[in-house]
């Protein structure tokens, strides 16, 4: 694939999504970069900021079908947008998980069938979906959010075997903690149940001191573009931290993975 591509990113407000756009936008593509509210969005050069929810079917189809008459196809499709939850599984009530896969896989499915018909049509196009380490290693204290992180991989992986025969792929980037607004300020569950208080705090410390020591978007933003304009493959995890969980987890006996993890996570 040239660079002289369109190219759709959700979420390009602040974090990867930001400096995914300005990475395509570089590379002399036509960037179109979706937020929730264009008045507040801060100006990104070369990237023209549309409005769009992704937990909202109408303003998926609005916002995407804008993008198709203006630039008369669509080749790369960058779902980044989503959302976080920190707490404990019984902690999670079934709306606060309901709303993290309205965004987080909801959403994914809702712009991928707006986007199809249109690759179709032309027999080529390129979907990235930004999953997670979590999408393969699930972490305590983040389990609604790495459930839907798994079911990213999932429907990619599927969606992937589906849509080849039309010529267009499916990829997933999984990135490791990054310095974002999302992972630092990262909401946690409503109802606390006291027995988790002391792990959840451990949990939530550790976090927020692994975001701090975390890379910039850049490193997670080079791997979305190479993605989306290299040689296809179905997953490309980030140089550093997500590179080598991802081969701990495929090549690692599992307690020692585990014992890795809970040690991570400041529990021992």
């Amino acid at each position: 694939m040239s660079d002289s591509k369109v190219v759709v990113v959700t979420g390009v407000s602040s974090g990867i999504g930001r400096a995914t756009a300005a990475k395509f936008a570089k590379r002399g593509c036509r960037v179109f970069g979706t937020v929730r509210n264009v008045t507040k969005a801060a100006p990104l050069a070369g990237v023209e900021l549309i409005e769009m929810d992704v937990s909202d079917e109408a303003s998926v189809k609005s916002a995407l079908q804008y993008v198709i008459e203006r630039a008369k196809r669509i080749d790369v499709l960058v779902n980044n947008a989503g959302t976080s939850l920190v707490g404990a599984v019984e902690e999670t009530s079934v709306a606060e998980a309901t709303a993290l896969f309205e965004a987080n896989v909801f959403g994914i499915l809702r712009t991928a069938q707006a986007v199809l018909p249109q690759m179709r049509a032309q027999r080529s196009g390129r979907i990235v979906n930004i999953s997670s380490v979590l999408g393969f290693l699930p972490a305590p204290y983040m389990g609604l959010y790495a459930a839907s992180k798994h079911a990213v991989e999932g429907l990619s992986e599927t969606l992937d075997h589906e849509v080849r025969q039309f010529g267009v792929r499916v990829s997933l980037v999984e990135p490791a903690f990054t310095r974002t607004n999302l992972d630092v300020n990262a909401p946690q569950t409503r109802a606390n149940i006291a027995a988790y208080d002391r792990e959840r705090e451990l949990a939530s410390r550790a976090i927020v001191q692994s975001v701090k020591g975390a890379p910039e978007p850049d490193g997670v933003a080079d791997a979305v573009v190479e993605a989306a304009l290299g040689t296809w493959r179905m997953r490309r995890t980030p140089s550093g931290q997500a590179s080598l969980l991802s081969k701990l987890r495929r090549f690692m006996p599992a307690a020692p993975v585990d014992a890795s993890l809970r040690k991570s996570f400041g529990l021992g």
